[in-house]
């Protein structure tokens, strides 16, 4: 049954012209996993980047992210909520043991920051991918993932062969589970992005805005970042490449509305917004009782 069942929800959604919205996720807290399980939302990217995310945290993390009673309802093993990961850093460090590591646990995909040459992105698919047969038509990019993947086919539910069967990168393989985004961060990211898009085996292109107007003019915030966005986006129209941005939540539907194909609307960090407006009601009503006070 499961091998007419796509386990990676954002390859599906992907294929049936739907935009996927997730989250970067900041708190390792195996808590704070099941609580995102339950959350609307389509993916959430394991940040190893900016945080001290290390791979122990992110095994915990992605055992509590398993909701057995949605298995249960659903009848499947395909996850609401797609775990991906961040690596620290990719692009000229190579950093692919970590990458193996990651994906070791079961992660469905790697979000790799910093990439500004095809090589680069080459290098990243190059560690993503076990060897294929030699003669088969996707040969190419050559796998160098090591062989180590019993834990990954056991957190999916399915058997070791299965799992090198399906652990592969879409669209290079059309059966593929497995999501390469490379991150366009800088300025060299911008001048190279359609050869970047171009590599085989990258399945979506991910525009980090903020690094990027650091990149472009020195300073976060910069309107020369909004020239570039158009620039990458038309460039991933073009060769058929997802692009996805990482935006705040209040700008999530402008975005969207712009046509990216996917959105990272926010970080799991702050008070929940139920929270957050009842208490901007409490202080505007104790401001307005101060105020009622003093003019008595």
């Amino acid at each position: 049954m499961q091998k007419r069942v796509r386990l990676n929800r954002v390859i599906e959604l992907f294929e049936t012209g739907v935009a996927p919205m997730g989250i970067f996720a900041f708190n390792a807290s195996m808590r704070s996993a099941a609580a995102m399980a339950e959350a609307p939302m389509d993916f959430i990217i394991l940040d190893l980047e900016h945080t001290p995310f290390g791979v122990e945290h992110l095994e915990s993390f992605l055992l509590a992210l398993t909701d057995k009673a949605r298995i249960l309802e659903k009848g499947n093993l395909q996850p609401d909520v797609v775990p991906l990961v961040r690596l620290p850093s990719y692009g000229s460090e190579r950093i692919q043991y970590l990458m193996k590591q990651a994906l070791d646990l079961g992660v469905f995909g790697v979000v790799a920051p910093t990439i500004n040459t095809a090589d680069e992105a080459l290098h990243a698919v190059a560690g993503m991918r076990f060897a294929q047969a030699p003669g088969a038509s996707d040969f190419y990019p050559e796998g160098r993932r090591g062989v180590g993947y019993p834990w990954a086919a056991r957190y999916w539910g399915i058997p070791g062969p299965e799992y090198a069967a399906r652990a592969d990168l879409w669209p290079l393989d059309p059966d593929g589970e497995l999501l390469l985004w490379c991150m366009i961060e800088t300025r060299e990211g911008v001048e190279n992005c359609r050869a970047i898009a171009r590599t085989p085996g990258v399945g979506g292109i991910l525009i980090g805005p903020s690094d990027l107007s650091m990149s472009l003019e020195g300073r976060k915030g910069g309107s020369a970042v909004q020239s570039a966005l158009v620039t990458i986006q038309s460039i991933c129209k073009e060769e058929h490449v997802p692009c996805g941005l990482a935006v705040s939540a209040a700008d999530a539907m402008t975005y969207l509305n712009a046509g990216f194909d996917f959105l990272v609307a926010g970080v799991d960090t702050g008070l929940p917004a139920g929270v957050e407006q009842a208490l901007q009601r409490v202080r505007a009503e104790r401001a307005q009782r101060a105020g009622a006070k003093d003019r008595s």
